[in-house]
């Protein structure tokens, strides 16, 4: 029996389904949840080795595309939206170019179906050098991070995941399957398909995760898409623009 990613759900109506990116939860996505459970069926999941979902030692994405179908089955859902940010972009893209009769339409948010070259280690290195057994309060594993990386507003996402029971707190993703898993991480689709649907991509005008030179894969990939720019926003952009973000979507979803 497969083992189900965990799973929030809100709304009622037509499903969508909302994947987080590396390093996240399904909470990451609240605020675009939030608005689209006013007129549909959300389900926010936990990627495996993130949140509440199981751990496990195989990472790529054809097999993180196969969590989405063993949850879309147990939810009886026959077709979804599907919205993914960065490394859950990946995971719907990947979904919809080997299962595409389950996507009904296809958005990616500040992602390209392309290889990157990796760019986390610091992060990594950094988590890793947690020492727990120090750590009283999230103020001192805020400290601990500093000294790997120095952007206040990434540490703050990153220690979104720590948790803490009966004082000891501990990190909610498995950090030892992410690093084994990264180089697979950075990697993108590696089959022949298209997908048919509508696709919309969603940049943030200060990330470079979404670049002119990946266009000509985009389209091959993913013939019926459509581009969207929230300026003033960088890679986390459902965070920093959320009302531009979610009328995008709406947008999208409603035309």
């Amino acid at each position: 029996m497969a083992k189900l990613l965990n799973y929030q759900q809100s709304g009622n109506g037509k499903d969508i389904i909302l994947i987080h990116g590396l390093f996240g939860r399904l909470e990451n996505l609240n605020m675009v949840a939030k608005a689209l459970a006013e007129n549909y069926r959300v389900t926010s999941v936990d990627v495996r080795n993130h949140g509440d979902s199981f751990h496990d030692s195989v990472m790529d994405y054809s097999t993180m595309a196969q969590d989405m179908v063993d949850i879309m089955q147990h939810l009886a859902i026959e077709s979804a939206v599907v919205l993914g940010h960065s490394m859950g972009g990946k995971i719907a893209m990947e979904l919809a170019l080997t299962a595409p009769a389950l996507v009904e339409k296809l958005i990616v948010a500040d992602i390209a179906p392309a290889e990157y070259p990796p760019h986390h280690h610091q992060i990594i290195a950094g988590l890793k050098s947690l020492d727990f057994a120090t750590i009283k309060q999230r103020k001192d594993a805020d400290k601990q991070l500093s000294r790997y990386v120095d952007n206040l507003s990434v540490r703050q996402f990153l220690l979104r995941n720590l948790s803490s029971e009966k004082g000891q707190f501990s990190f909610k993703c498995n950090l030892e399957y992410i690093a084994k898993n990264y180089p697979k991480i950075m990697k993108t689709y590696q089959g022949s398909h298209s997908y048919q649907g509508p696709t919309l991509f969603i940049k943030g005008a200060n990330s470079d995760y979404i670049l002119p030179e990946h266009r000509t894969e985009i389209l091959r990939l993913f013939p019926h898409s459509r581009a969207r720019i929230i300026q003033g926003a960088g890679h986390w952009l459902h965070a920093e623009k959320t009302v531009a973000f979610n009328r995008s979507v709406e947008g999208f979803l409603t035309n």
